[in-house]
């Protein structure tokens, strides 16, 4: 009954625990630090892969491998499941590898709301080495099961601040940030070559000029949208992804498939002087899903970054003239 309850966002809230499933993802936890409750397990060898030391402090229960079967979303289960204190991201120990590799480069997620698309996005941030993610309300709670194996681990190597009003994400934001928006709205295509304006996750084809300012607009207005709608929607200069726009320190906007980017996204990249980012794809062929779109433009970022630190580096040492 417990392990049921738990797949639940309201148990998640009201009792501040989470479900882990497998070897990898739970012994990501303890090395995180995270605090395990109640480990489930079908054989004896399966504790003895995880941290003796960690596993001490929760409750084991021994059970049959058919239960873990029924209780699993896995096709086939490893036998080993766990209830752990769901974790706070500021108390989080994440790897020496990811800290050493971070960079200025921030994650804002807006009404990403498949499980698999938020997973395999909180993936390549850790795997672009992102300093932090925001969700915005309106997104899949991270710690949904389907999101936590679409993670592979990474919410115990970036951290993760969900379930923010648009109102609190810039204090939550480094002094001085640009945040920009991936978009597909086409204003240069011809006609009936361009698919609805949406999200910021589904980057589509490019304008004519993409460097000319446009008015950007959502593909539907969710209900936390404030009511000036698309007359209170700033221009937002648009560009190509891989044309320079990853200053120090920089946020990407990627939007979800169904209700796209808010007009509040919009808001905050304007007043950062943030740019609407375009992935060209060929006319006629649909936008891009939002996890492939934000794995493109987190990558570039990062590779913009690392070419402009080289270059900084560089400059520090040339030799003084005289």
């Amino acid at each position: 009954k417990v392990v049921t309850i738990a797949k639940s966002k309201k148990f998640r809230d009201n009792h501040g625990k989470i479900l882990l499933e497998g070897h990898r993802l739970i012994k990501d936890a303890l090395d995180a630090g995270a605090v395990p409750q109640m480990l489930f397990f079908s054989t004896v060898g399966h504790l003895k892969l995880l941290p003796e030391a960690d596993i001490k402090r929760a409750s084991l229960v021994k059970v049959k491998f058919e239960d873990i079967k029924t209780w699993s979303d896995l096709i086939t289960p490893q036998g080993l499941l766990g209830i752990f204190s769901k974790p706070d991201p500021a108390k989080i120990s994440y790897p020496a590898a990811q800290l050493t590799n971070s960079l200025p480069l921030l994650l804002i997620c807006d009404n990403i709301r498949d499980p698999g698309n938020l997973g395999t996005i909180l993936r390549s941030a850790a795997g672009a080495g992102c300093e932090k993610v925001l969700l915005t309300k309106g997104c899949v709670d991270p710690w949904e099961p389907k999101v936590l194996r679409a993670g592979m681990g990474a919410h115990f190597r970036v951290p993760i601040i969900a379930n923010l009003d648009w109102q609190s994400v810039p204090t939550n934001l480094p002094d001085g940030i640009q945040v920009c928006v991936a978009d597909n709205n086409d204003p240069g295509a011809p006609a009936g070559t361009t698919s609805e304006p949406s999200g910021p996750g589904r980057a589509g084809s490019a304008p004519d000029s993409p460097k000319a300012p446009v008015k950007s607009s959502p593909k539907a207005a969710p209900e936390h949208e404030d009511e000036e709608g698309a007359a209170g929607i700033p221009e937002l200069a648009a560009q190509y992804y891989y044309e320079d726009w990853a200053q120090t320190p920089v946020a990407v906007v990627i939007g979800g498939e169904t209700h796209g980017l808010s007009s509040a996204a919009l808001q905050l990249a304007a007043s950062t002087g943030g740019k609407r980012l375009v992935i060209p794809v060929v006319p006629g062929v649909d936008s891009l899903n939002s996890a492939i779109a934000a794995g493109i433009v987190l990558f570039e970022g990062k590779r913009q970054l690392l070419w402009r630190h080289k270059q900084e580096d560089g400059r520090h040492k040339l030799p003084v003239p005289g």
